[in-house]
């Protein structure tokens, strides 16, 4: 049955359980917005809810493990038989891997458990919803990226000189790569796909090391969610503006 019969905005947060995938639904919810909160771990998407509703905002549960095919379909068939389309999706869900990541030593297996979340698990789900997104009047995609991928970045000995990371930077480097090729493929079809560097937050990801709220990291997202149909698209932002790739 499809609820959304008052034209309200519907978006799907991935890894939307805690950190800045939770405000980033914290956000959207304040705009009115109704927001799935995908997450792969039952008690804890049902906690994430419940908060989020106490906050005022109307979300709703999304199981989902990027990484699992029959998830990704699963959660665009709840989003199909609840609401009929989907107007946003923020693709959030992401690991960083032990933080062991010298390129001559590195466990390649981590490699991959950290390309198949970060990269091919957004292709999974963008993918899975994408016929949903095509029925939107105004369909946004958002990859939640990091300046850690931006390769002008990495090589310039003023700003990341000293990350060693086999796993974690590469694979935002290879999903901005991938975002791009969405937004060329997409061009035509009205999606705006853009990639969000939410800063140096204090998350799980990092060991609380971050400097940043997750609050204050959502901003981008949020933003970039919200743009117009004349808005940027295959673009890299933070809360400040265009970064470099």
């Amino acid at each position: 049955m499809n609820e959304n019969t008052n034209g309200r905005t519907v978006a799907l947060v991935t890894g939307a359980n805690k950190g800045i995938g939770y405000e980033i639904a914290a956000g959207m919810g304040e705009l009115g917005w109704q927001v799935g909160v995908g997450a792969r771990d039952a008690q804890r998407r049902e906690d994430a809810v419940r908060t989020l509703r106490a906050r005022g905002v109307d979300a709703f549960g999304v199981p989902l493990d990027v990484t699992d095919d029959a998830s990704a379909t699963a959660a665009a068939k709840l989003l199909e038989e609840r609401f009929g389309r989907l107007d946003v999706l923020v693709n959030n869900a992401a690991v960083a891997g032990s933080w062991n990541q010298e390129p001559t030593t590195v466990d390649l297996e981590l490699v991959r458990q950290v390309v198949d979340t970060n990269v091919l698990g957004v292709m999974r789900v963008t993918n899975a919803v994408l016929p949903l997104l095509r029925r939107s009047a105004a369909p946004r995609i958002v990859n939640m990226s990091s300046g850690v991928g931006s390769l002008a970045l990495q090589s310039d000995p003023d700003e990341l000189a000293g990350l060693v990371s086999a796993a974690y930077a590469p694979s935002k480097t290879f999903l901005n790569a991938v975002t791009v090729q969405y937004a060329k493929a997409l061009s035509g079809d009205g999606i705006l796909v853009n990639l969000a560097c939410p800063g140096f937050c204090d998350t799980d990801l990092n060991g609380h090391r971050g400097t940043r709220t997750p609050a204050q990291g959502a901003v981008v997202a949020v933003r970039l969610a919200t743009l117009p149909a004349d808005g940027p698209t295959g673009r890299f932002f933070n809360e400040d503006g265009p970064l470099p790739w």
